[in-house]
């Protein structure tokens, strides 16, 4: 079980810690827009067993887990926070190793992987520097190797620029980052730009803090203590209560993606 006092930024105020770190403090493990059941689809289509993985931003551990029932024929994961990288490293128990360092700077030698997985981190950058984690992805790949990505989209894919913005701002004031979701037809273009080819798209509804969700994420225990400890403390209740306002404000225009890239061979 991860103890959350070891969590990054533990010690931080909650009205002031970002939402997914909030959230995994409170005792959420799942912190993937899909949730639980998109992961699982995402990895499945990824063709793990036998391959060489690497994972970018691990977190908690919780995906390496889930990667390791597959049976690669290794596991790296890639995390720029040393607290956080220390509580991966504890999740895969020696099944695999994790290394500090960044998603655009990985270290990895070029063409070491089959397999690149990241969950909910390119939403929560700069259109540029997304770039730049993609075009690292596809340098440590082999040809034919896969990019599995499970992010946060914006829909339709002509909605209005207004409603991008307003999406955005919405996010940044609940979650205290500058989230910048993209559409599919983003997600696939910026994709492409770096070489890839899309070659499956998974959805699933935004629906992280909705109980029904939760209970299938976290399961019934889980859920149970995440809600009392969400009822202990009022500040990170008003965060967790905010956060769960602007995504069911925003639902119509916001959903979970995943898409599986190949390295052309």
């Amino acid at each position: 079980m991860t103890d959350t006092n070891a969590l990054p930024m533990s010690d931080r105020n909650p009205a002031h810690l970002p939402g997914h770190w909030l959230l995994a403090r409170l005792g959420k493990r799942v912190l993937r827009p899909g949730g639980r059941e998109l992961t699982h689809r995402m990895l499945d289509a990824a063709t793990l067993p036998g391959a060489e993985v690497v994972e970018l931003a691990p977190g908690l551990g919780h995906t390496a887990r889930q990667i390791l029932t597959y049976v690669p024929a290794g596991y790296t994961g890639v995390e720029a926070d040393e607290d956080a990288a220390k509580v991966s490293r504890d999740a895969v128990e020696g099944a695999g190793h994790v290394v500090v360092a960044s998603a655009e700077h990985t270290g990895l030698p070029d063409a070491s992987a089959d397999v690149v997985v990241g969950e909910a981190m390119l939403t929560m950058q700069t259109d540029a520097h997304k770039a730049e984690i993609i075009a690292e992805a596809f340098r440590v790949l082999r040809p034919g190797g896969r990019y599995a990505i499970h992010e946060l989209a914006l829909t339709p894919d002509d909605v209005d620029d207004s409603v991008k913005t307003d999406v955005r701002q919405a996010l940044a004031r609940s979650i205290k980052v500058n989230a910048r979701p993209l559409t599919e037809a983003e997600w696939r273009d910026l994709l492409g730009q770096a070489g890839f080819e899309v070659t499956e798209t998974l959805f699933a509804p935004m629906a992280l803090l909705e109980p029904k969700r939760l209970l299938s994420d976290e399961g019934l225990l889980r859920a149970l203590k995440f809600v009392l400890n969400v009822a202990r403390d009022s500040a990170a209740r008003a965060r967790v209560l905010g956060m769960r306002e602007t995504f069911r404000t925003h639902r119509n225009n916001m959903t979970a993606i995943s898409l599986i890239a190949t390295k052309p061979a």
